[in-house]
């Protein structure tokens, strides 16, 4: 055993690895979980999703294949055997709750989104009631207030404050808990002129566990808002009524299901492929009778009536609450699965996996917060909740956090992302489906998120940093088969890609604070890096051509990315939609004014005029990126030429801002420079790509080196710079320095790095002009 893991099981062998369970930790990842080694993966992604065990799905199998289940809705044998099955896992939900069935009813739903929709859809909402949820929800429930709003309904968010001392009910919580609300949004401008009826029902949702900084909320709120509503909710015209309480667990219940024995929760939200990762598609809501009775429903179905008349406006529905609110025949195959993984759940103890699972949160938070950069400046920023009295003992399997460059700018997301792929670790990053924490957390305020949405961004896509200020996180979650390892190949990831270490050289470290000189012919050799290859994409997504000098303009490259092709439908084209545009060429000749296309699908050579009076096409604006392009629009018998090259209708747009300005040669004698505004074409981010064959030759080399450890036999993919479709392809210096560049210099003209990001899994550079 090495230094480090004997340090770490010194703190945390009373917690870590099932000391007292049926099997040890090393031998569940052997027996069950083997592929990930097999594999080299280190997956930190359990929130998004736990891993299903290799024994749970083999005894899965051999459950279906040696049993026949049938329709429950049937009278046959097998059905009756397959509803018995279906009432045994209602009550392994039940008691995985500590819920009494005398108390509580299991509805089978197809997820824990559903889940909640229905709570939203089927609840009493009037114009005296209100929905009150924690800022920290994930967007799931958030969807609820639709159904609130919809209905002259308030709504508002509350941020928990545990600030006031004293004694009371539920062992004097309340009496140290607040809740601070948010402006109370209505749909209806109408406003109420008395106060709302106290026999008025309110919905209060919260999650028992945030999905972005794994803060645990204690259900001891539950009780409170029902007991103490006046005096956790002062001034509000909502601190009376009748509250009914809603649990998002889709999260908090792998490692911390809630004891309905103890708290008065009337609705919790389940999702099992996050409990023991299958069957997905499956989550069930825990509905309290009482609460049950109040909700109604419009829409019937196969299974949820007694009777219904087909001409005529009849319907009764079923009483039984599981009935009346699942709609059609139930997942029974996948209901039946669910055995299996409780089996695994029940032996191991939820309160062991969140104590194994909580060694390994503490030990990665720890081990984050104390990188240094060479000038001592913090790595990372962790983002978690101090309101400590809020939390349960254990802490939450999530790390949330963003990382720092040695200048105090950030590192963004999707770089760590991509990093991390190539590096073996599957991790998550983004806001998480939770708006709400993710602004909190990150001191976006709603000016900085419009901003940010009028930039283009929006949910899932790659702008990790806008104005200087990260728009998500990064997050790592353990689950019950994580284990040290998992968490020190992570650490070692992290520290070896975005650590600045005293022992990187001097050459790097200026890189990192003075602006690059390049030159082709090697004149100004103290710099060391020279400019290979200048390269011209007309039409975005199409093949370009190479050059030796070219014009620059006020968009970058003369006429690069000018063009784009644009479906009938309106969407724009891209070699990731239509595989084909890698098989159009093009090439521009300025002398004669004309650019030339070709495809292996076309006869004839395309020639188009660069004059943009030269077609009587038209002018038109589109919407790219959120943001607007007035363009010229050419005749059919273009547009039938581009739809034959790429086997679907479309039509080719040209930007019609493109103007000449000065010229960027690999032959300096011909340079020119004068000062320009940066604008944009319809390249993705800034106007330059910029890529180094030296970060290209080291990503081959870790590749390289991934297959030598798997065992692959043969030769490594070798991937070339031109894949990425640079403009620009330098060389000469190390691997990635240019991630520190802030300006540069080819030949006598000046540009300006506007970010660094991984264009795939390359860092590389996005540049424009720079004015002096």
């Amino acid at each position: 055993m090495d230094a480090d893991k004997a340090e770490f099981l010194k703190e945390f062998g009373s917690e870590y690895g099932y000391p007292n369970g049926p099997k040890s930790i090393d031998e569940i990842r052997a027996t069950e979980f083997n592929r990930l080694d097999q594999k080299g993966i280190v997956y930190l992604d359990h929130a998004g999703a736990t891993l299903y065990s290799e024994l749970q799905m083999e005894a899965i199998f051999k459950d279906f294949s040696s049993n026949i289940y049938a329709n429950p809705h049937s009278q046959s044998d097998s059905s009756s055997a397959t509803s018995d099955i279906i009432r045994e896992v209602r009550q392994q939900v039940l008691d995985y709750c500590n819920a009494s069935a005398k108390e509580y009813k299991c509805i089978f739903t197809s997820g824990a989104t559903a889940a909640l929709k229905l709570v939203g859809e089927a609840f009493p909402w009037s114009r005296e009631s209100c929905f009150m949820y924690t800022m920290e929800n994930h967007n799931s429930v958030l969807g609820i207030r639709e159904y609130a709003l919809s209905k002259g309904a308030a709504a508002f968010a509350v941020d928990v404050e545990d600030i006031v001392n004293g004694g009371g009910v539920s062992g004097g919580q309340e009496a140290r808990v607040k809740l601070s609300p948010h402006a109370i949004q209505r749909r209806n401008e109408e406003i109420l002129e008395e106060e709302p009826n106290r026999n008025a029902y309110n919905l209060f949702a919260f999650p028992s566990e945030c999905n972005f900084s794994g803060l645990r909320f204690s259900l001891d709120l539950a009780n409170l808002i029902k007991e103490n509503s006046e005096r956790i909710l002062e001034g509000s015209p909502f601190c009376k009524g009748r509250w009914i309480v809603l649990v998002d667990a889709a999260k908090g219940c792998s490692t911390c299901p809630p004891d309905l024995s103890k708290y008065a929760v009337d609705f919790v939200a389940i999702s099992f492929y996050k409990l023991f990762g299958y069957p997905t598609g499956l989550g069930a809501l825990v509905v309290q009778n009482d609460a049950a009775r109040l909700m109604t429903k419009t829409y019937f179905s196969g299974g949820t009536v007694a009777a219904s008349f087909a001409d005529i406006d009849f319907v009764r529905r079923r009483e039984g609450i599981e009935e009346l609110f699942e709609d059609g025949t139930i997942s029974f195959l996948s209901i039946a699965s669910i055995r299996h993984g409780f089996k695994i759940i029940n032996s191991l103890t939820p309160s062991m996996m969140s104590r194994h699972t909580a060694a390994l949160t503490i030990y990665v938070k720890k081990m984050l917060l104390g990188l240094r950069h060479e000038n001592e400046a913090n790595v990372c920023i962790i983002y978690e909740s101090h309101t400590s009295k809020l939390v349960c003992h254990e802490s939450g399997s999530i790390v949330s956090f963003n990382l720092k460059r040695p200048d105090g700018s950030w590192f963004g997301y999707s770089e760590v992302e991509k990093l991390a792929s190539l590096s073996g670790v599957q991790l998550r990053t983004g806001c998480f489906c939770n708006p709400g924490a993710c602004a909190k957390y990150l001191g976006l305020s709603h000016m900085d998120l419009l901003s940010n949405l009028e930039g283009g961004h929006v949910c899932w896509d790659d702008n990790d940093i806008i104005q200087g200020k990260p728009t998500g996180a990064v997050r790592v979650s353990f689950g019950y088969m994580s284990t040290y390892e998992d968490a020190k190949k992570f650490i070692d990831f992290i520290t070896s890609s975005f650590v600045s270490m005293p022992n990187k050289s001097e050459n790097r470290n200026t890189l990192r604070t003075k602006s690059m000189l390049l030159s082709n012919e090697g004149h100004e050799r103290n710099a060391g890096y020279y400019l290979k290859s200048i390269t011209v994409y007309p039409i975005k997504s199409c093949t370009g051509f190479s050059v030796e000098s070219w014009p620059l303009s006020s968009t970058g490259l003369q006429h690069d990315r000018e063009w784009l092709l644009k479906s009938v439908t309106g969407e724009i084209l891209t070699q990731k939609k239509v595989p084909d545009m890698c098989s159009i060429s093009t090439y521009i000749d300025l002398n004669k004014g004309i650019m030339f296309v070709e495809s292996p699908r076309c006869r004839a050579k395309l020639e188009i005029n660069l004059k943009t009076d030269s077609y009587p096409g038209g002018m038109e604006e589109i919407e790219l990126r959120a943001q607007r392009y007035e363009v010229q629009y050419y005749e059919n018998d273009v547009n039938l030429w581009f739809s034959h090259a790429v086997g679907l209708p479309c039509s080719l747009l040209r930007c019609s801002s493109s103007q000449n300005y000065s010229s960027l040669n690999k032959d300096r004698s011909r340079n020119l420079c004068r000062d320009v505004e940066c604008t944009l074409n319809f390249a993705n981010e800034a106007q330059f790509l910029l890529i180094s064959e030296e970060s290209v030759s080291d990503l081959n080399n870790r590749l390289s080196l991934i297959d030598a450890q798997k065992g692959t036999h043969g030769t490594s993919v070798q991937i070339n710079p031109m894949r990425f479709r640079p403009n620009l392809v330098v060389y000469g210096g190390e691997p990635y320095a240019e991630d520190g560049w802030l300006n540069i210099k080819i030949g006598n003209t000046n540009f300006m790095v506007s970010a660094v990001h991984l264009d795939g899994i390359v860092i590389s550079l996005i540049l424009e002009f720079k004015k002096t």
